[in-house]
Order: structure tokens, then C-alpha cells, then sequence
């Protein structure tokens, strides 16, 4: 049942917060999910005691005749997932107290309802459901970018919904044709996650091949991975800081656990034959973004490109389909989540204090305030994955993980060290070092839900990079699992 209530608290909180008005129903959506946070602790806490209980697990009938279960779990990656949402939604609110938007009650009831379904893609034990939780967690932030976003935002967010719209339906008839493989020996076809998984090893090469690039499309367009990103730096950009977080944070990780739960159990032949091209689109992309990044001027879309070069490093860790690439692509998405939630909201700071996110036009900002340089310098620092850092930890299994695979593949891979040291830190340099580059640029002290959210995120990057045993144990653990359906 408590997993139950992990899809039905965001539900009812959206509700609630919905028929709420003014800055009440910011705070109503603060309060609510804090709870969803604390009763996600209680679920780890249940499955560390005892994984098989019972109230990690809700499976009934939905349209049995077609084998449609409302089937939801606990395991040790969807609990790390699950863990990541409830723990960013809060400070995704939090962050958003300093800005004023029009229609509050249907801003944070859209972000409550999207926690809803991101909840629900990550705990879906059934093929159709987690489809239908995956287009659900596309219509809330459709509206959020579409609503509150900067100029163009029709165009743009359109671009958007048709890209992963388009991937959707392909990963759509991927699961219909892997379900129609489903009951050679029982007759009766299932949605079960267990049982694609014995009708995907059940297919021809070819066959397996075509349901790895239908599935595989989705996931590449989500995450995105080059050459399925064209949607991604705009996107950033005109959405809303707390909309953008919401994409790079969590939605991206959609993807990559996707490719973890969903594509590799069921599709061994094919990522054999295959995974050398995905893996060489994902390192391709790696230095391709990181490039781009290295000249940007805008620093939010500086950020954007940073995570297309991270997320390639995370999606060929997953492809290598060995013990510390996919480890290492876990811990990765967690730090990853953490990591770009505090750069937006830098990159928010600095446009709510300064006017302007142009590099060129900032600098001398830690003569201003010398706290928040300390804070951004953590930030970063966990970005370009520094040791004692929650991002050297992933890393570190990444790049172990693609050298198995291959030693060039690796040596490419590991680009990603070498160049987002130099945007991340030519970028720090610019912004807030050195003399200002225009005297009427003033920054005053930060607000006090800047401050927080910037304190949390800081504690997060450092105590997990100094103690990352305890998430790393669920990853090694997760791993071990997806690996034996892999073999």
C-alpha cells in the first residue's frame, strides 16, 4: 500500500493545491511535498528492513482481458529514483518563492501532478502502465513551458511535444509488438514487466532489432542523446527556471532508467549488434555539446549543452551492459538531478539580481557577496565530478565501465572531464571573479529560499561524495538484478 500512496499523495496534493488561491497554494505545495519526501524515507526504510513486504507492491486488475495490470514496485533502482524526485520537487518549490507568477495554484499543481507521474514511470511494473505514465508526465510540463515560459515559447515548447511525442509512439509499438510475443507457453499475453522480458530473449536478432530502436528512439529523444537533442538547449532556455529543472533534473532521468529497466533486459541480441552505434552516438555527443558549451555566452544555455555531455557519458555507461557502467550511470543520474538543480537556480540568481546571464557582461560577483561564491563554487566543483564530490563517484564507474567496453570508446568518453572543467570553470572565472565589466551591475545578499536551497544542495554534493556508500549499494544492488536478465 505505501507505494500506492506514493502515486496518490501528488495526486490529491495537485488537487488540493489547484483549488487554492494566491501565494497560499505555494506554500500549500512546499508542505505537501515535504510529506511525499518523508514518505518516500519511510519506504526505504521498509525496504531496506525487508524488500519483499507487501506494501512495496500493488498489483490489481485494470483491463484484464487485455492483460492490463495497475502493477507498481519498489526495487532497488526505482526506489533511488523515486528518492531523487521527492527529494528535488521540494527544493524545485522552494526555489521558486523570489518569483511571482500569474496563476500560482495551477503552476504548483501542474509540478505536484508531473511528481504524480514521474513516480509512477519509475515504480511501473507493466508495460502499458508505464506508457501511460510517461505521456502523463509529458502534459504538465507541456503547460508549464507553454504558460510561463519566455518569448517564442509557442513555437518552442511545440517543438518539444512533437519530438517526444513522435519517440512515444514508437516506443508504443515496440511495447505492443513485444506484447503480442507475450504467452508462448501460457497462451495468455501479459504487460508484466517479467514477461517482456522473456518475449524480448524470445525474439530473432532482426526482431529484437526492431524493438530496440522503437524503444530505444523514446528514450534517446528524452534524455537526449545527439542526434535527438535539436529540442533541448531552446527548451531550457525559454522555459522556466523551475520547469527547467524539472526537465534536467528528473524528467532526462526518465530516459536513461528507461534504458536500464526497460531496453537492455529485453533486447540482449540487438544491443550486441547494436550498442557499438548507440554508444558511439552517445561519446560522439559527449564532445559535441561540450564544444558548444565552451562558447556559449548565455550561461542557462551554457548548462543545457553541460547536460546533453553528461547525459551521453550516463547513456553509453548503461550500453557498455557491464557491472560499473550501469553502477555508474545510477550514481550519475542521482548526482546529475542534484548538481543541475543548483546551476539553474544560479543561473536564475544571477538574471533576478543582475538583469543579464550574458558571461561577458558579468564578473567581480564575489567581491559582492563572497557567500554566494563559495556556494556556486561547490556547485560546480560537483559538476566537473571533483573527488569528494557526489559527481567523481559516478564518474569514476563510468569511465571504469566504458574502458571495459573499449579503450578508444573511454578515451573519448573521458572528454567529458577534461572540457566541462574548462567551460564550468572559464565560466565561474568570468561570472565571478576579477573586476566588474559594468559598474551599475549590483548584487545584494541572497534571499532566504535561495540561501536554503543552496545549502541543501551544497550538503548533498559533499556528504555523498565523501559517504556515497549508501546510495552506491542500491545502485551495485540494482545493477546485479538488471544484469541477470542481461546474461
Amino acid at each position: 500500500m505505501l507505494v500506492g500512496l506514493l502515486i496518490i499523495v501528488p495526486l490529491i496534493a495537485s488537487l488540493l493545491v489547484f483549488f487554492t488561491k494566491g501565494k497560499a497554494s505555494r506554500t500549500a505545495a512546499l508542505g505537501l511535498s515535504v510529506v511525499e519526501f518523508i514518505l518516500s524515507v519511510v519506504v526505504l526504510f521498509q525496504y531496506k528492513h525487508n524488500p519483499g513486504n507487501a506494501n512495496l507492491l500493488l498489483n490489481c486488475a485494470w483491463v484484464e482481458s487485455l492483460g492490463i495490470h495497475f502493477a507498481v514496485g519498489i526495487d532497488a533502482l526505482s526506489m533511488l529514483m523515486v528518492l531523487l524526485t521527492t527529494f528535488l520537487v521540494p527544493l524545485i518549490i522552494l526555489s521558486s518563492f523570489n518569483t511571482e507568477y500569474e496563476k500560482p495554484n495551477s503552476f504548483y499543481g501542474l509540478i505536484l501532478l508531473m511528481q504524480m507521474a514521474l513516480v509512477g514511470v519509475f515504480t511501473a511494473n507493466d508495460g502499458f502502465l508505464f506508457y501511460v505514465f510517461w505521456e502523463l508526465a509529458l502534459i504538465p510540463i507541456y503547460f508549464i513551458c507553454l504558460l510561463w515560459g519566455g518569448e517564442n515559447r509557442g513555437r518552442i515548447t511545440f517543438k518539444f511535444f512533437v519530438y517526444t511525442l513522435f519517440g512515444s509512439l514508437f516506443m508504443l509499438v515496440g511495447l505492443i509488438y513485444l506484447y503480442n510475443h507475450t504467452g508462448f507457453d501460457t497462451g495468455i499475453k501479459s504487460w508484466a514487466v517479467t514477461d517482456l522480458y522473456q518475449a524480448g530473449k524470445s525474439l530473432s536478432l532482426n526482431q529484437q532489432s526492431f524493438v530496440f530502436w522503437c524503444i530505444f528512439l523514446a528514450f534517446g529523444i528524452k534524455m537526449p542523446i545527439f542526434p535527438l537533442h535539436t529540442w533541448q538547449p531552446d527548451t531550457y532556455v525559454n522555459a522556466p527556471t523551475q520547469g527547467t529543472m524539472l526537465l534536467s533534473g528528473i524528467m532526462l532521468k526518465m530516459g536513461t532508467f528507461g534504458l536500464v529497466k526497460w531496453l537492455l533486459p529485453i533486447t540482449p541480441l540487438a544491443l550486441e549488434k547494436w550498442g557499438w552505434l548507440a554508444i558511439g552516438l552517445s561519446v560522439f555527443g559527449i564532445f559535441y555539446a561540450s564544444c558548444i558549451a565552451i562558447v556559449q555566452k548565455d550561461y542557462k544555455r551554457l548548462i543545457a549543452y553541460s547536460s546533453i555531455a553528461h547525459v551521453g557519458l550516463i547513456a553509453a555507461g548503461i550500453l557498455s551492459a557491464n557491472q560499473q557502467g550501469i553502477q555508474g550511470a545510477v550514481m550519475q543520474m542521482l548526482a546529475h538531478g542534484v548538481n543541475v538543480i543548483g546551476l539553474f537556480l544560479i543561473a536564475d540568481i544571477l538574471m533576478r539580481h543582475t538583469g543579464t546571464r550574458e558571461i561577458d557582461k558579468l564578473g567581480g560577483i564575489r567581491s559582492m557577496n563572497g557567500n554566494f561564491a563559495v556556494l556556486f563554487l561547490i556547485v560546480m566543483l560537483g559538476s566537473v565530478a571533483l573527488p569528494l564530490t557526489n559527481g567523481f563517484v559516478g564518474e569514476f564507474l563510468l569511465i571504469n565501465g566504458v574502458y571495459q567496453y573499449g579503450a578508444w570508446v573511454a578515451a573519448f568518453a573521458g572528454l567529458t572531464v577534461i572540457l566541462g572543467a574548462v567551460y564550468m570553470l572559464r565560466s565561474y572565472q568570468g561570472i565571478m571573479l576579477g573586476e566588474r565589466k559594468d559598474s551599475a551591475i549590483a548584487f545584494g545578499s541572497l534571499a532566504d529560499s535561495d540561501k536554503w536551497v543552496l545549502y541543501i544542495i551544497c550538503f548533498a554534493i559533499i556528504a555523498f561524495g565523501v559517504y556515497p556508500k549508501p546510495l552506491n549499494d542500491l545502485a551495485e544492488e540494482g545493477t546485479k538484478a538488471i544484469l541477470t536478465y542481461i546474461k
